[in-house]
């Protein structure tokens, strides 16, 4: 903690005169919702460089709605590939990162910097762990979202001020920082968290924020209709987190009967509306997960284990950058997170944001749907439920 440059104290004092210089320099376009197909749109045009972490004039960065932040559309997911070659890492014993997992990530955090990346997005007490150990030094170079999951709200037995502070003092304690950026805990997966439940996580926040400890106020849910409920009743959140991939439309008309059927017990979905237009309306940021299916797109995926060597293959590199553009397309759409596991998957990230002006060829994007749709009609079991993001 006496590496971060921001004491808490200094934290409270500057936080709105920090947020008062974002928001001047913030992007004023309206949405394009109603786009059918996230390829088809152009996405928001580049903003000031004044108050923007690590502004690189390459890299596009977009307002997280009402927070301010300035947030580099392509960001970083907490996840990254394990020994098993699983998607992500989950815990340490005796919370001790391994010395090859902490060059690997503070190398990765390095290339964030350098690209222009400026968000972080952590789900577990070993991500929390490790890049506590990457950002010691320079904690204030990124914005920092996070909970753990295996604390947070998942459980409703947790579903209160005591327990979801213990689950923020364990994220500052394990990330050796005195502050969040934001707070967004994760939701239970199947929509069914209650109003009293989601009342005293906003309960939660008012305290900790009160007390210098988190900024700002966000939420992430695998369920639409849960979200779609959120959005419209809870101002307090600041934004929100939820699946996005190149297969994924705005909604315009009821699903098609292929979609899958809508199941969350208490809360239907708007057939009329897309959420996409609902957050622009709101002006309530979205960050956005599960850009390649949770590595389900790649054929590498389960056969590369950690440590990961070499810039991967040119196809699988392409296929990522391509669908990375897509889904960024869409105005509604802060940042995607997509986890990456080595320097060269950051700077082949960043050149999404990069080169996006530039447009997708005709065929580039007849390639990247036809190898989307080959592996969107065979999602595994675990992500069968993404099926419910098609249309949003």
């Amino acid at each position: 903690m006496k590496n971060d440059k921001l004491s808490r104290r200094a934290f409270m004092r500057n936080t709105s005169l920090a947020a008062a210089g974002t928001v001047a320099g913030a992007l004023t376009g309206k949405g394009q919702a109603e786009t059918k197909s996230c390829c088809s749109a152009p996405g928001p045009a580049q903003s000031s460089s004044a108050s923007i972490l690590n502004f690189n004039q390459k890299m596009h960065y977009r307002k997280l709605g009402k927070s301010g932040l300035m947030v580099s559309e392509v960001s970083l997911g907490g996840h990254w590939k394990n020994r098993n070659a699983g998607r992500y890492w989950d815990s340490f014993a005796n919370e001790k990162v391994p010395a090859d997992v902490a060059k690997n990530r503070t190398e990765v955090i390095s290339a964030c910097i350098d690209t222009g990346i400026n968000y972080l997005d952590i789900t577990t007490a070993a991500e929390c762990l490790s890049y506590g150990v990457a950002l010691k030094g320079r904690r204030e170079k990124m914005y920092v979202a996070a909970d753990i999951h295996n604390l947070g709200p998942r459980n409703s037995n947790f579903c209160n001020v005591k327990a979801q502070t213990h689950n923020v003092d364990t994220c500052l304690r394990m990330l050796q920082t005195d502050y969040l950026d934001i707070w967004r805990p994760q939701a239970k997966m199947n929509g069914s968290n209650t109003d009293a439940e989601v009342e005293s996580l906003i309960e939660t926040f008012q305290k900790l924020h009160k007390a210098g400890k988190v900024r700002h106020l966000g939420m992430s849910s695998h369920s639409r209709p849960w979200f779609e409920h959120i959005i419209g009743k809870y101002p307090e959140f600041e934004m929100f987190v939820f699946p996005c991939s190149a297969k994924t439309r705005a909604k315009g008309e009821a699903p098609i009967k292929g979609n899958v059927q809508e199941v969350n017990p208490g809360y239907g979905s708007d057939k009329t509306q897309s959420i996409f237009q609902k957050l622009i309306d709101k002006d309530v940021g979205l960050v956005t997960i599960k850009p390649y299916f949770g590595g389900d797109l790649f054929k590498s995926i389960g056969k590369v284990k950690f440590p990961v060597m070499g810039v991967g293959s040119k196809d699988e590199n392409d296929m990522a950058r391509l669908t990375l553009q897509c889904i960024l397309a869409n105005e509604a759409i802060t940042a995607s997170v997509p986890g990456l596991s080595t320097v060269y998957e950051v700077e082949n990230a960043a050149r999404a944001s990069y080169t996006r002006p530039l447009g997708v060829t005709a065929a580039e994007k007849e390639w990247l749907m036809r190898i989307t749709d080959e592996r969107w009609a065979n999602l595994p079991k675990e992500y069968e439920w993404l099926r419910d993001w098609e249309y949003v």
